[in-house]
């Protein structure tokens, strides 16, 4: 479209592949390697369309949805993921009034 744009940031908690994918590690065996995998490679790194970048997984927000984590984590990260209880009753009221 003609407009110029920043590479699009991705975080990973994985740091071989991140290693990999900013080829600051070199595997044995690239042979095996999924064509998606090499395909990211070639647009972050050769076309500067995305920026990998390491980040600890406890920083992850999508983590909180696809791994176990203790009590303590789930009070602590409850205000920062779910909507408060009157949040959501708002807006159902707010949907209601839009549908009359």
């Amino acid at each position: 479209m003609g407009h110029k744009q920043p590479p699009t940031p991705i975080q990973t908690d994985n740091s071989t592949a991140e290693g990999i994918i900013n080829s600051r590690v070199q595997p044995k065996r690239t042979k095996a390697m999924d064509m998606q995998f090499h395909w990211l490679r070639d647009r972050g790194v050769n076309q500067q369309q995305f920026r990998f970048y390491w980040r600890p997984g406890s920083l992850q927000r999508a983590d909180y949805y696809t791994k176990y984590h203790s009590p303590a984590h789930h009070r602590q990260m409850r205000g920062e993921i779910l909507s408060p209880y009157k949040v959501v009753m708002d807006l159902r009221e707010h949907m209601q009034k839009v549908k009359k």
